[in-house]
C-alpha cells in the first residue's frame, strides 16, 4: 500500500525529509522518477507519489512520515493497495533507478 496525505495537512514539511524514497513533495511542485519530471499531483498541500512510496518497508519498522506528522493526516491510500512483498520489490526497483 502506498500512503497519502489528506487535506488536513498543515504544510509543516516535517514528513518530506523523512522519506527514504523521496516520495513526498510540496504541493505544486513537480515530482520526478527515472529522470522524468511529472506534474504535481496536488497544489495546496504536501503529497505522496504512490509510485515511489513503499511505506518505508525495507528501511524502517514504520512509515517515518506518519511518525513525525503532528496532525496525523497521513493515511493508507485505498487506490494503491500492495503487499509487503510488492513494496519490497518496488523498493529494489527504485534503488536500481537511482544508481
Amino acid at each position: 500500500m502506498a500512503l497519502m496525505i489528506t487535506d488536513e495537512c498543515i504544510n509543516c514539511g516535517a514528513c518530506e525529509p523523512e522519506c527514504p524514497n523521496t516520495a513526498i513533495y510540496e504541493g505544486g511542485m513537480n515530482w520526478s522518477l527515472d529522470g522524468r519530471s511529472n506534474e504535481s499531483l496536488i497544489n495546496d498541500y504536501f503529497y505522496i507519489v504512490p509510485e515511489k512510496c513503499t511505506e518505508c518497508v525495507g528501511f524502517h519498522n514504520e512509515p517515518q512520515c506518519r511518525a513525525v506528522c503532528p496532525v496525523d493526516c497521513i493515511i493508507i491510500n485505498p487506490d494503491h493497495v500492495e503487499s509487503k512483498e510488492e513494496l519490497l520489490e518496488k523498493k529494489e526497483k527504485l534503488n536500481l533507478i537511482e544508481r
